[in-house]
């Protein structure tokens, strides 16, 4: 008795383009936090120019996932403001700005 698998192929062939969206992804998702890293550190206030070194991104997943974050203790009351301090936003405006790109990168992948 004898099997015979017919497709194997195209599943090959598939497997393979998989591997290129994936690569292709992770190509997306460092030049995007690239990108959100580089217009935070820009829109960080800067008096001693600590808050905007601290800008720091981070990729896990094995490059699927970018995190940018700041590292000063009092980053989230620059982001926010406090009741003695007005909020000088830097993180969000800088999410904003990137994620729209990002997504219309990714859409043009999966086409």
């Amino acid at each position: 008795m004898s099997v015979r698998l017919s497709g194997m192929d195209v599943l090959i062939m598939q497997l393979e383009g998989g591997a290129r969206i994936e690569e292709a992804a992770k190509k997306i998702v460092k030049r995007r936090t690239s990108e959100m890293n580089r217009l935070a550190q820009r829109k960080a206030p800067v008096d001693t120019g600590e808050l905007r070194r601290s800008i720091t991104s981070v990729y896990t997943d094995n490059g699927m996932t970018g995190q940018v974050s700041a590292g000063m203790h009092y980053s989230p009351y620059v982001e926010y403001g406090t009741r003695f301090m007005t909020a000088q936003p830097f993180m969000r405006p800088a999410y904003q700005a990137t994620k729209a790109e990002f997504i219309t990168d990714l859409e043009r992948l999966v086409r």
